[in-house]
């Protein structure tokens, strides 16, 4: 499965494994991109769609750290949480994430971004799953929205700085 969104995002199944993809390139340098993705305040300005509002637990963002944050709307709330297992700055996360609606499932996700020429750059995280029906159900949850959208938000925190 492949789905193209808004400004070339791919969410991509990966052959063989419970796991899907995602491609990215963004206007900005990694340094940027990495920053926006562990500090906080920033996480808070751009993570997930449009019509959530979003409270942050806790955020530690570093090697050993970990997270729990809610997404709420008017049809009721969604809880987060992971752990860090690998910060390294500007370049690579490696973090668990568990919905809590779905709290049998754990999830692995690597996100390396990567320098492109003009200060740019290209993120790729791929989400590895416990199993195949837990990949799936996550495909036909709406993520690609979540995504999506939450991306757009990242452009724009991006082209304010």
């Amino acid at each position: 499965m492949s789905t193209t969104g808004t400004r070339g995002t791919a969410i991509d199944t990966v052959e063989d494994l419970p796991a899907i993809r995602v491609t990215r390139e963004f206007d900005a340098p990694p340094e940027r991109v990495f920053r926006a993705h562990v500090e906080v305040d920033e996480v808070r300005r751009w993570l997930g769609p449009r019509r959530l509002r979003m409270t942050v637990d806790r955020w530690d963002a570093v090697t050993g750290g970990g997270y729990r944050y809610t997404h709420a709307d008017d049809d009721g709330e969604y809880r987060f949480f992971g752990s860090f297992h690998e910060v390294r700055a500007p370049e690579r996360i490696v973090q668990t994430f568990t919905f809590e609606g779905f709290g049998d499932s754990v999830c692995l996700e690597t996100m390396t971004l990567t320098p492109l020429p003009g200060d740019r750059t290209r993120l790729v995280a791929e989400s590895l799953f416990d199993s195949w029906a837990a990949r799936d159900a996550m495909l036909a949850s709406g993520m690609e929205v979540g995504v999506n959208e939450g991306y757009e938000r990242l452009d724009e925190l991006l082209a304010s700085r």
